[in-house]
């Protein structure tokens, strides 16, 4: 598993984009898309507040990393507000394609008010499509990169959706995933841990959604560690995988090639 270590402020907050929370384990789907749902409105905003803004630093990382260029067609999954897909959309041009999926309406609604606010040429080549990172509706070898940020974690069949990401790339092209890092590391589960605790759950709070922000902390406990999603994705087919650990460890990206 690979290391690259950013230097950020001790006191950055980890960024929650299409994270999922809730008062009780959110098991199913469906609870899940009316989570997303319910803390749309404020998504922006709190991701700004919540990671100091540098959530956007990782989230340009996450872009480099997919490998997409100018021309191509590539895919945001569970694109939340549209962050990753507007950056894509830099990547490729005018001449190029990106599609963002995700399965909660309100998200995809606010990613679309924003694409209508934007005056560069090349957002107008954003298509938004509601779907389920399970059971993608494109063909297969359609795309030549694949971006996903905060959405693995949350979706309920990780296995599932990385073979359908595996499906839907073109041979030798690259998925970038972007998310919380389960850390194996005890000091930076403890910090991780206060942040969500003190700063993370009170911040929340004041937006009215303390207690589906108490979830997170959940979710990153469930999920995968580096090395673990290193496997997931050569279990699946991809020819390689590596995992990078930034944000200070607090964040993570799996960049995994078909």
């Amino acid at each position: 598993m690979a290391s690259l270590q950013l230097q950020l402020p001790f006191s950055a907050a980890p960024c929650l984009p299409n994270s999922r929370f809730r008062r009780s384990p959110v098991r199913s789907s469906t609870e899940r898309q009316a989570l997303f749902n319910r803390i749309a409105p404020v998504y922006d905003n709190l991701n700004d507040l919540l990671s100091l803004g540098q959530h956007r630093i990782w989230k340009r990382m996450a872009v480099s990393w997919s490998g997409a260029k100018m021309g191509e067609s590539v895919l945001d999954l569970c694109c939340g507000s549209g962050d990753l897909a507007f950056l894509l959309s830099e990547k490729v041009g005018s001449n190029g394609k990106v599609i963002g999926l995700d399965f909660s309406k309100k998200q995809l609604s606010v990613a679309s008010s924003r694409q209508k606010l934007k005056s560069k040429a090349c957002y107008l080549n954003i298509e938004w499509v509601e779907g389920d990172a399970t059971e993608l509706p494109f063909s297969d070898g359609h795309f030549d990169a694949i971006t996903m940020a905060y959405g693995l974690r949350n979706v309920v069949d990780k296995h599932k959706a990385m073979e359908e990401i595996f499906r839907v790339l073109k041979a030798g092209s690259r998925v970038s995933i972007l998310d919380f890092n389960k850390s194996t590391n005890p000091i930076v589960s403890s910090v991780q841990d206060l942040m969500i605790d003190n700063v993370v759950v009170p911040v929340a709070s004041g937006f009215g959604l303390e207690e589906d922000y108490k979830y997170l902390k959940i979710s990153i406990t469930e999920f995968l560690t580096g090395d673990e999603l290193e496997k997931l994705a050569l279990d699946v087919g991809f020819s390689n995988a590596r995992y990078y650990e930034i944000g200070g460890s607090l964040m993570g990206n799996l960049v995994a090639t078909r």
